[in-house]
């Protein structure tokens, strides 16, 4: 947090020291971008990311999308080729307004170095190199914004409510990655608590806390939390059955 001297933002521990959130879905040789952080570029390096097959937005606002430019580099060592975006209606039209640059036609641009998309509309579940991707409705605040589940996998980022409908859709996960921002109440994000019922409702194998604010430690919130429930961290790394 700029120019914050908590003990948090001032911590010697490398798992309190987060950027936004991306993350990369990888199975049968395909990785998949989920969001494009503003930090995308710093992540990939960090990360060892060196190819990604497609991108999947959950919503359009800035912390998950303003890193999507660095996708440039991607088509460059996938031989130029174009990178499929999938996103629902109103992301897209987000994402066409900051950079509709990206999703022109590829043609010869002497000079021009930019990232070749091609949009892809999510109306209900879509495949992904042969793999079913299920988009499950979720409110961010008002908003409705999507989660995903991919096989025994299930990515819940900016939640603050989720219907019944979709709860049915996350039973049987082997792990379950879900927003929780901080202890404190918030109005577009579960607090630790919600999400800590959230986590018990959906019964998954192993829940990992993400999206979590700067007023949060790492190793003593770890200590508090459930059986099954842990706190995310920059780098890890989970496996899941397809």
């Amino acid at each position: 947090m700029i120019g914050c001297h908590c003990p948090r933002c001032c911590s010697s521990d490398p798992r309190d020291h987060r950027t936004r959130p991306s993350v990369l879905i990888s199975y049968n040789g395909c990785s998949v971008l989920v969001d494009a952080a503003p930090e995308l570029r710093l992540q990939c390096l960090a990360n060892g990311v060196e190819h990604i097959e497609a991108i999947a937005f959950t919503h359009a606002h800035a912390d998950h999308i303003m890193g999507l430019d660095d996708v440039r580099r991607f088509n460059t060592l996938r031989g130029g080729q174009p990178l499929d975006v999938w996103a629902d209606e109103a992301t897209h039209n987000i994402l066409g307004l900051a950079f509709g640059y990206a999703f022109r036609p590829p043609r010869h641009e002497p000079g021009v170095y930019r990232p070749h998309l091609t949009q892809r509309l999510i109306s209900g579940p879509f495949e992904i190199q042969g793999v079913t991707w299920t988009a499950v409705p979720v409110f961010h605040g008002e908003a409705p914004i999507l989660a995903y589940r991919i096989g025994r996998l299930a990515y819940c980022t900016d939640v603050s409510r989720m219907p019944d409908e979709s709860f049915a859709l996350l039973r049987d996960l082997d792990v379950l990655v879900i927003d929780a921002l901080r202890f404190r109440p918030h109005p577009t994000h579960f607090s630790i608590e919600q999400a800590i019922e959230a986590a018990g409702r959906i019964g998954a194998a192993q829940t990992y806390f993400t999206h979590i604010a700067h007023d949060v430690l790492h190793e003593s919130t770890s200590r508090s939390l459930p059986p099954g429930v842990q706190l995310g961290y920059d780098g890890l790394r989970v496996r899941a059955r397809l």
